[in-house]
């Protein structure tokens, strides 16, 4: 699984997003192990928990969370929440 197709799924799916995507752990040349995290940036998360900002990454994503990514770390927030605290992450 490439990271630029995840990018561009999320970023497809959810309105004005930037998703920035990485792989945390060591790389698997075998894709036996895709862990991922992604940090994406919206502004239609305003207003939604955590658990809904999250629901919709996981949507975007579909079938590839049980077909192809094995675990995704996400972190998302607004384009004001990324100005304050994103740089934190």
């Amino acid at each position: 699984m490439e990271i630029e197709a995840i990018e561009g799924r999320i970023e497809e799916a959810i309105a004005d997003s930037e998703a920035t995507v990485s792989r945390p752990r060591t790389y698997d040349e075998n894709h036996e192990d895709e862990h991922f995290a992604a940090v994406v940036v919206s502004p239609a998360f305003d207003g939604l928990s955590l658990v809904e900002q999250h629901q919709l990454v996981y949507d975007a994503l579909d079938e590839w969370m049980t077909e192809q990514i094995h675990a995704l770390e996400i972190k998302t927030y607004t384009p004001e929440e990324y100005e304050e605290f994103g740089s934190e992450s």
